[in-house]
């Protein structure tokens, strides 16, 4: 991939760069060369000082291919690009959180305080402390007989607080041709462009100018990102399990990435990789590249959405990230943190080979150092590369006496066999309660050995497996949605009351009433009978009370929202008119607390905040011209009090004087 011939930047721009406004979207570029004798050295980093010493240099390790599973190229230029996940500093290391994270969900989960003011503040906010940095890579291997060993490397790299694979990697097949064509002048070229970008809008398609050049990208929904990278929700339509109409629409993380292409040799095992990824085990996938690597770890983030995804996972993982001492530590029979792993070194195979599910997939270059078979696995590691994709015939291959063998041995040998050749495999004693659905692998297409017509067919079969699997998801979500469900006022009931807590929920009531009801039509069909097991270890799962609680967050921000709105609408009159002195002197107080709740929320909250406040004091006054002088008196004691009373009306003639 390379920049477009077109493409050309205005030189005016070099300084006009707003780093305020690029933190939106990045937190660096960074220029990182591969020194034989002192190693990853970053040449450059811009804006200087964001990153610590120890960021340094787990993003340099990050930034270059594994030097045991890079394969030798022998033409003069070789680029790729992929990205990184890695922890920042300024966080609990994996040795602290490892127990906090791994989720027990307890019986119950009330509704007592409500999350609304959170939920407000972080409306169309990012935030820029998130726990994790997403590094997106250009990698340019360049061969030449005059330099030492022959060749040199050299990364361009743009390091972010969000997973925008749709924005960085076109960035980057701009930015990395561009800075061997000019140099660092590049990085201060795209700074000034990306400074002048939106403000990103989670779940929005935006257009980003660059250059002569435009990238129009979807960016994922708010429901789907991680809750270190901001809160954006602002409504509860993603609550519903219904399905979305329109598919170019990101649903979750890493919408772009090429699922069918990744796992093409591995697609009856998907529903099983479903499973274990909604459940949140510990996954180790091995590639030949990187490219390879961090596509197959990004597409199986992106299998379970619209399920907010809270498993750790990293797309590119080497022995040089500090939490890999750690993995390493692990004593025989204790149990890996929930995450997935993403590698190209076979040193995996042998330091972390207690890892319980372990995924090989991709294809080594054809003159790489790796050996690969012919065959491609289909289920359960046995190998067999189908002609096409008839179902049919995968079953009837599947059952030969050779693959009947090949399997055995497969299991066997176990991955350590990988050392020696190259297979797509899976091994995991994990047994998947769903069912691969063949109606939908009957429907993908066999595109066959042209690059341009695999390129197109992909997009066609990516589009068939994400609509099944997000229909799937949410089907398998969608018995948790009365927990969600929004209250509305009553037109028994005053809007000025406290609005009811959501449902309380409780892990036993819950598995036994859908056990009474049933999983519904769809699941029914693809599940095996013992299908409540997995309900059982989503709720134990590290996925579930994340989820469960960004899911009651919204549906109480969309029941304020409901409330707010009746409060606005209501005739006053009409309502203290069926109404004891009581309940009028109650009405008053509730009133004044939410009077006090808007001014308190003003300028910050919603736009409408002065409307709603100039609606309440309006009735607040009102209710307060009902109540009998001697109750009058006795509220206006309060000086705050006769002083929000005041300021809620012109004339001051009705308004009894405070006793002296």
């Amino acid at each position: 991939m390379s920049r477009s011939p077109s493409f050309h930047v205005k030189s005016e721009l070099a300084s006009e760069v707003d780093e305020k406004s690029l933190q939106q979207w990045i937190v660096a570029f960074c220029i990182i060369r591969f020194d034989l004798e002192q190693g990853q050295l970053i040449e450059e980093c811009y804006p200087p000082g964001c990153l610590t010493q120890n960021e340094e240099l787990e993003i340099s390790f990050s930034s270059f291919p594994d030097s045991v599973s890079q394969h030798h190229n022998r033409s003069s230029i070789h680029d790729c690009i992929f990205f990184f996940r890695v922890r920042r500093h300024k966080s609990p290391q994996i040795s602290n959180i490892a127990a906090a994270e791994i989720v027990e969900v307890s019986d119950q989960v009330s509704s007592q305080k409500p999350i609304v003011a959170d939920v407000q503040k972080g409306k169309n906010h990012i935030s820029y402390n998130s726990r994790f940095l997403y590094g997106f890579v250009f990698n340019r291997q360049r061969h030449d007989e005059r330099l030492k060993r022959g060749g040199e490397q050299k990364s361009v790299v743009i390091l972010s607080h969000s997973p925008y694979t749709s924005v960085f990697r076109p960035l980057l097949q701009i930015m990395g041709p561009l800075y061997f064509d000019i140099g660092s002048k590049a990085l201060n070229y795209i700074a000034a462009y990306v400074s002048k970008w939106p403000t990103p809008v989670a779940g929005q398609q935006v257009e980003l100018p660059i250059g002569n050049a435009s990238l129009k990208v979807n960016l994922p929904p708010s429901h789907s990102l991680p809750s270190d990278s901001g809160l954006f929700e602002d409504s509860a339509s993603s609550l519903a399990p219904l399905l979305p109409s329109n598919l170019s629409i990101p649903q979750g993380l890493f919408h772009d990435s090429d699922l069918f292409g990744t796992f093409r040799g591995l697609l009856m095992q998907l529903w099983k990789l479903w499973e274990l990824l909604l459940v949140g085990e510990p996954i180790l996938i091995i590639a030949p590249t990187p490219p390879q690597c961090c596509e197959a770890v990004a597409s199986l983030v992106s299998l379970v959405a619209p399920l907010l995804f809270s498993v750790d996972f990293r797309p590119y993982f080497t022995i040089h990230d500090p939490e890999f001492a750690i993995l390493n530590s692990l004593q025989e029979g204790s149990s890996f943190p929930p995450m997935i792993l993403g590698v190209t070194n076979l040193f995996f195979l042998k330091a972390l080979r207690n890892m319980p599910h372990i995924v090989s997939v991709g294809s080594p270059a054809p003159n790489s150092s790796r050996f690969t078979i012919g065959s491609k696995a289909l289920a359960g590691g046995a190998p067999g590369q189908p002609e096409g994709l008839n179902v049919q015939h995968l079953s009837l291959r599947k059952f030969t006496p050779a693959n009947f063998l090949n399997a055995v041995k497969l299991r066997r040998d176990g991955p350590l066999c990988l050392m020696t050749e190259h297979k797509e495999a899976i091994w995991s004693n994990y047994a998947a309660v769903t069912k691969p659905d063949t109606s939908i692998l009957n429907r993908l297409i066999d595109a066959g050995m042209s690059p341009r017509v695999e390129e197109s067919m992909s997009v066609v079969n990516n589009d068939i497996l994400r609509r099944h699997f997000l229909e799937l998801t949410t089907n398998f979500l969608a018995p948790f949605g009365p927990y969600f469900r929004a209250n509305t006022p009553s037109e028994a009931s005053s809007p000025f009351a406290d609005p009811p807590p959501l449902p309380t929920f409780n892990a036993e009531e819950f598995i036994a009433t859908l056990s009474a009801r049933g999983p519904g039509k769809f699941l029914l069909k693809r599940m095996r009978s013992n299908w409540l097991d997995l309900y059982r270890r989503f709720l134990k799962g590290h996925n579930f009370l994340p989820w469960f609680r960004r899911k009651r967050a919204v549906a109480e921000q969309e029941q304020y929202k409901l409330w707010r709105q009746a409060r606005v609408k209501t005739n006053i009159h009409q309502l203290i008119g069926r109404m004891s002195e009581l309940e009028i002197v109650d009405s008053f107080n509730a009133i004044e607390r939410h009077l006090l709740g808007e001014m308190q929320q003003y300028g910050r909250a919603n736009e409408d905040t002065e409307e709603v406040c100039k609606k309440l004091k309006k009735d607040l006054q009102t209710v307060f011209n009902i109540l009998p002088k001697d109750m009058q008196q006795l509220l206006i004691m309060n000086p705050e009090r006769a002083s929000l009373l005041q300021e809620s009306h012109h004339e001051y003639s009705h308004l009894p004087t405070s006793p002296r």
